[in-house]
């Protein structure tokens, strides 16, 4: 994940130290934008990951910036990607990615986290802000966007999108793993108030709406979806975020349900992955181990009706094309009655 978990007076607290350089357009921050230099590394079962193949794929990067897929499991030395053959990324060579973190002259200690981009020139991660590379992707990675990319993160908006988000993460994104993660009851108790409290008022904000800001899909939807998408699956039993399922908020599912059938969401989402990595991965939680087999998630394809409130999801652009060859996730089609 992005960010290692800690305790503090029996609460979880993120670490969100992060490798502080970044790749822009003119290198000011370290590292330069160039085609086939860089490897995005994420799992598919990673939130925080998740944000970064769902703008990859709205802006069509997946050309210059390829991909490397880590498994839904890992220990606690790092994520691995068993998924490949031999279990080594074919492009780094390495089998974990702990490797290329270690491979850094600084000894980067927080962690092995997703998303991380790795220089394959040399070999390094070179950035893990899971937040700034998003917007590094829209803000800097202009040259290679593709025709009638969208704009993720208009100048205009950006401070709307900027409060919005930060009030998502801090109640939503990182609110579930607070709930999760609590360490005694009172914790427990105010991390789940303070998340439902924002989830009501994201459901009021989105009941007259499409959009959480402006007319478009923006960098603030991206951030609440990939919680949004893991609510059921996940976060309402193994992280005891139960007042509701998200199925049962009618604004906030007919919402999410908008966003996975729009290109370039729905097709970023492996269930399977999610399932495996939060059931198995976390044995202090779950001891057993044993995945769920449910929900049924054939109810992301139904209508949503969100279409009446107007907007345009690719404002004055146009939706991706297919998915990259090698990068399909399970297609829910065939669960649909």
């Amino acid at each position: 994940m992005a960010g290692q978990g800690t305790y503090v007076e029996e609460s979880f607290e993120r670490d969100t130290r992060y490798i502080p350089t970044r790749i822009t357009a003119d290198g000011r921050d370290g590292f330069p934008v160039e085609a086939g230099r860089y490897r995005l590394a994420v799992s598919r079962a990673c939130p925080w990951a998740h944000r970064t193949t769902i703008v990859r794929r709205l802006l069509g990067l997946e050309t210059v910036l390829s991909m490397a897929v880590a498994g839904p499991t890992h220990d606690s030395d790092s994520w691995t990607f068993d998924l490949d053959p031999g279990g080594v990324d074919p492009v780094l060579g390495i089998a974990k990615l702990k490797d290329a973190y270690e491979a850094r002259p600084d000894g980067y200690k927080p962690g092995v986290t997703v998303p991380a981009i790795v220089d394959t020139t040399t070999g390094q991660v070179v950035t893990n802000d899971f937040a700034q590379i998003t917007l590094d992707f829209s803000t800097e990675w202009t040259a290679f966007h593709r025709d009638n990319a969208p704009d993720l993160y208009p100048e205009a908006l950006r401070a709307e999108i900027d409060e919005v988000a930060e009030l998502i993460y801090q109640d939503v994104n990182n609110g579930v793993y607070r709930c999760g993660f609590a360490g005694k009851q009172e914790s427990y108790e105010k991390a789940y108030d303070r998340l439902f409290a924002r989830l009501d008022w994201l459901e009021e904000r989105l009941a007259t709406q499409r959009y959480l800001v402006g007319e478009t899909i923006t960098e603030a939807d991206i951030r609440l979806f990939t919680t949004l998408v893991r609510f059921d699956a996940v976060y309402h039993g193994h992280f005891k975020c139960n007042r509701s399922k998200l199925s049962e908020m009618p604004v906030l599912w007919a919402y999410a349900r908008d966003l996975f059938q729009t290109p370039g969401f729905g097709d970023t989402v492996n269930f399977e992955h999610i399932k495996a990595h939060y059931y198995e991965v976390h044995t202090d939680i779950n001891p057993t181990a044993i995945v769920p087999k449910g929900p049924d998630p054939s109810g992301w394809l139904t209508e949503h009706g969100r279409e009446a409130l107007g907007g345009m999801p690719f404002g004055q652009g146009a939706p991706p094309g297919s998915v990259a060859a090698g990068e399909e996730v399970p297609s829910l089609e065939q669960d649909r009655g």
